[in-house]
């Protein structure tokens, strides 16, 4: 936990950022860093954010603005997830591409193309 955070809202904030967990779980936990900071703590509108440092990705930095401080880290949670999700779709092989046999130098080839 990064700053503006006090020791008692430890389990509070691991609460909030535990469904991260199966998210990260693909990676070994001992490469994945995610660090969690509040600034304007108290504010109208204190900003949560998070970074994450994954394998072979670029470093992920997620946002949460709210007065609401579970409410702050759920928003810059959800950001976080969904960036994450999006990285792994860019990086995971399309599906059933194996099926689609027309490719661009062999345009017609898919079965029963040449009956």
């Amino acid at each position: 936990m990064g700053a503006g955070f006090k020791e008692q809202e430890r389990e509070q904030v691991l609460e909030v950022l535990s469904p991260l967990g199966a998210h990260l779980a693909r990676w070994d936990p001992s490469e994945v860093e995610v660090d969690v900071s509040v600034h304007e703590r108290g504010g109208k509108e204190q900003r949560v954010t998070l970074r994450a440092h994954l394998p072979c990705c670029p470093p992920l930095v997620a946002v949460g603005y709210d007065s609401d401080l579970v409410r702050a880290l759920a928003e810059a949670r959800r950001d976080l997830i969904t960036q994450i999700d999006r990285h792994k779709a860019e990086r995971e092989p399309k599906r059933n591409r194996h099926l689609r046999q027309d490719t661009i130098r062999r345009p017609g080839s898919s079965a029963g193309a040449g009956s």
